[in-house]
């Protein structure tokens, strides 16, 4: 029996945003509105998805003895989120700076600070946590020796999903235990290098190669494409068409319903689309934490899409009458 349906380990930050007409070039200044500080940290926006989804979730993460980790345990507390595997202490909590654009697009700079002092010896005295867990996930704005300590000692049938965020080469020992790997446009780009081609179908055959069990590119708007080396199939994954005000974290909502998921026992193409519904539902809500819909909320704008589908198709049927 399982204490916990997702592990989620890796960082937590402050979030600083600021509204921006638009993003300022190589010494511009430009006006934005005023500053907001959200809890943030892809490990900790993973971890509280998660939770709101109604999944069993837990944080492995470190944060400083400081305003802004105070603010990032009290958030996860109150999504209902387990922090015995949050630690404090070592340097100021991580920080995000965080413009947004009119669109909804996003452009982050991250100051790791405590999340670069999560190191593979509290990986090592977390094995307990690791016990506890169905599925563990992980990103990279925590150490790569410390996700590479995560990968050797996960325990016997633990699912191991990883979102190479911010991207980096990475080694064969955690691309083998990736199942599976998450990776937007950029990311599969980044990770393949030279060996990236032009389509989604492409690059998740390349990635596939590099030695993962299964791959997910996510496509904005466009859902998702799943691909799984094992059974040799692939598949692409319709999103809700929102309009979107927000687009920061809401990988880290899709990353979280899909790892959530998928321990439940769902496909990969299954938990893809349940994913790609709560990351487009979470787009259109400002911030990445207070953004994260339950799974009522996410029915309810299934639901709605699927009636303003309908609806538009029977106009277009009465105007071609």
């Amino acid at each position: 029996m399982y204490d916990y349906d997702l592990l989620v380990v890796g960082s937590a930050n402050a979030d600083l945003v600021i509204g921006v007409e638009r993003r300022p070039a190589p010494g511009e200044t430009v006006l934005g509105s005023d500053l907001v500080i959200h809890p943030g940290g892809k490990g900790a926006n993973q971890a509280v998805a998660a939770a709101r989804l109604g999944a069993r979730s837990a944080l492995l993460a470190r944060v400083g003895d400081d305003a802004n980790g105070r603010l990032l345990l009290e958030s996860q507390r109150a999504a209902g989120v387990g922090t015995a595997g949050v630690l404090v202490g070592g340097a100021p909590t991580g920080v995000a700076l965080i413009t947004v654009d009119p669109s909804g697009d996003n452009s982050i700079v991250v100051s790791p600070g405590a999340n670069a002092r999560l190191t593979p010896a509290d990986i090592r005295a977390a094995g307990s946590l690791l016990e506890a867990a169905r599925v563990v996930s992980t990103q990279l704005e925590i150490p790569l020796e410390t996700v590479t300590e995560l990968v050797r000692a996960l325990p016997a049938g633990t699912r191991f999903v990883l979102n190479p965020s911010p991207p980096q080469p990475l080694p064969d020992e955690i691309l083998a235990a990736c199942d599976p790997l998450v990776v937007n446009e950029h990311e599969a780009r980044t990770v393949l290098g030279d060996a990236a081609g032009d389509s989604p179908e492409g690059w998740a055959r390349a990635l596939l190669a590099l030695g993962p069990r299964s791959v997910v590119i996510t496509l904005g708007a466009a859902g998702a494409l799943v691909a799984d080396g094992r059974k040799g199939t692939s598949a692409h994954v319709p999103s809700l068409k929102v309009d979107a005000v927000d687009t920061t974290g809401a990988g880290d909502a899709f990353t979280a319903a899909l790892a959530w998921r998928l321990g439940q026992g769902e496909d990969l193409a299954q938990a893809a689309a349940f994913a790609a519904r709560v990351g487009a539902t979470a787009v259109t809500r400002p911030g990445a934490q207070e953004s994260y819909p339950t799974a009522h909320e996410v029915r309810e704008e299934t639901r709605d899409q699927a009636q303003d589908q309908a609806q538009d198709e029977a106009q277009e049927e009465a105007r071609a009458e």
